[in-house]
C-alpha cells in the first residue's frame, strides 16, 4: 500500500512539473531559448592503447624512467578519458577523469581521490570587452613541446624531456593577450607537478607565446619555487627555463624542438649546493601520401647529480640519449595507428637485465591505436 501511494505521489509531481514547464514555454519561449544559447556543453572521448616490448626485458615488466607507455610485453591502455567541457561568454570549465598506465605511474604520489584527475578547472573572463581569463584547478602544463596526449604529437612515445617536467599543474592561471601575435600566461602553483601542496609558500610559473603566422609557434616558459617536501626535505629553490618551437612549413613537413635547463638548490653533506639538469630534443614528420607519414626524433637528457631521476642500477649519474623512427597511419580523422622503434644509449649502466647484469642500452618496439572523439 505504501509503495502504491509513493508511486501515485510521484506521478502527480511529474504531472504538475510538466504542466508548469509547458506553461512557461508557452508564455516565454524566447527566454528559454536565450538561456540555452548562453552556454555550450561538449563531450570528448580519448583512448590510447599500446603494445611495447623492450629488448632489456625489465624484471618487473615496467620500463624504468618513464611514466608513458611503460608496461613491457603486454597490451595495455596508456591513457583513456571522457572529458566534459562547458563554455559560455564569461565562464568555462573542464572536468576530465583519466585512466590507464600513465595515470597509475604519474599520479601514484597523489591521494587516492585525486589519482584520476587529468584536468578539473573552472575559468572566468575578467572583463566583458577584453579576452583576459582566470582559470583555477588542475590544469595542463605549458612546459616542453609534448603533452600526455599523443594524438597531436609528432612522435608516438614521449620524449625524455617532457617525461621529466610537470605534465599537470594545480593552481591559478591568468591568460593575457598582448596583441594578435603575443600572449602571456602567469601561474600561481601548489608545486612542481602536484595536486596537494607539499610546502609553503606557493610557486610561480610563466609562459610567453609568440605566433607570428600560421607556420610558427614559439614559447618561453619559466618556473621558480621552493621544492622542499617530505620526500626531499633538503631541496630548496628550483629555477627552470624552457624554450620550444613548432614549425610547419608545408602540408608535408612538420618540425618541433625543445631545450631546457633547471637548477636545484639543495643540502648535501651540510652544505648548500646548486645542481643542474638539461634536455634537448628535435622531432620531424614527413607526410609522403595523404594519411601516411614517417616521424623521427633525436634527444639527450642529462641529470648527472640525480635531481629528478635516480638510476635503478648502481650507476652514479644519469645521462641518456635516444633516437627513434616511427610510421603513422591516419585510419580516419579520429583514429591513428602508429609504430615506433626507439633506441637508447648511455655512458652509464642504467638498465638491469634479468640475469643480474646491467647494460647501457635498450631498444623499444611500440605499436598503438589512438582514438579521439569530439
Amino acid at each position: 500500500m505504501k509503495i502504491l501511494t509513493y508511486r501515485f505521489l510521484v506521478m502527480i509531481a511529474l504531472f504538475v512539473f510538466s504542466w508548469q514547464v509547458r506553461a512557461q514555454n508557452t508564455s516565454d519561449s524566447s527566454s528559454v531559448s536565450a538561456m540555452l544559447k548562453k552556454g555550450k556543453l561538449s563531450l570528448e572521448g580519448y583512448v590510447d592503447t599500446y603494445f611495447s616490448n623492450s629488448f632489456a626485458h625489465p624484471e618487473n615488466a615496467t620500463h624504468p624512467y618513464f611514466v608513458s607507455y611503460n608496461r613491457d610485453n603486454e597490451v595495455n591502455v596508456n591513457l583513456a578519458y571522457v572529458s566534459l567541457k562547458y563554455a559560455s561568454d564569461r565562464v568555462r570549465a573542464t572536468f576530465t577523469p583519466g585512466y590507464g598506465t600513465y595515470m597509475n605511474s604519474n599520479y601514484a604520489s597523489e591521494r587516492q581521490t585525486l589519482q584520476n584527475i587529468l584536468e578539473a578547472n573552472v575559468g572566468v573572463k575578467l572583463f566583458k570587452d577584453r579576452d583576459i581569463w582566470l582559470d583555477a584547478g588542475v590544469i595542463g602544463s605549458p612546459y616542453t613541446n609534448e603533452s600526455a596526449y599523443s594524438f597531436d604529437q609528432i612522435p608516438y612515445t614521449r620524449s625524455l624531456g617532457p617525461e621529466n617536467v610537470p605534465y599537470y599543474l594545480t593552481g591559478a592561471k591568468l591568460t593575457v593577450p598582448l596583441d594578435s601575435k603575443w600572449t602571456a600566461y602567469l601561474y600561481l602553483l601548489n608545486g612542481w607537478q602536484v595536486i596537494q601542496a607539499q610546502h609553503d609558500p606557493l610557486d610561480f610559473g610563466s609562459q610567453l607565446e609568440y605566433k607570428p603566422n600560421g607556420k610558427w609557434d614559439i614559447n618561453w616558459n619559466t618556473y621558480i619555487g621552493n621544492e622542499s617536501s617530505v620526500a626531499n626535505p633538503g631541496y630548496k629553490t628550483r629555477y627552470f627555463g624552457d624554450l620550444y618551437a613548432s614549425f610547419t612549413p608545408s602540408e608535408k613537413w612538420s618540425f618541433t624542438a625543445d631545450a631546457y635547463m633547471g637548477w636545484q638548490r639543495r643540502m648535501e653533506e651540510q652544505a648548500m649546493v646548486t645542481r643542474k639538469w638539461w634536455n634537448l630534443n628535435l622531432c620531424a614528420r614527413y607526410v609522403f601520401t595523404p594519411g601516411n607519414s614517417f616521424s623521427a626524433r633525436m634527444e639527450h637528457f642529462s641529470d648527472p647529480n640525480q635531481v629528478l631521476l635516480t638510476p635503478v642500477t648502481d650507476a652514479t649519474g644519469f645521462k641518456l640519449s635516444s633516437v627513434s623512427l616511427g610510421y603513422n597511419l591516419s585510419i580516419t580523422g579520429e583514429v591513428l595507428f602508429r609504430l615506433e622503434a626507439r633506441y637508447f644509449g648511455s655512458p652509464e649502466q642504467l638498465y638491469p637485465l634479468r640475469d643480474g647484469t646491467h647494460t647501457n642500452k635498450d631498444l623499444w618496439l611500440t605499436a598503438g591505436i589512438t582514438a579521439r572523439f569530439r
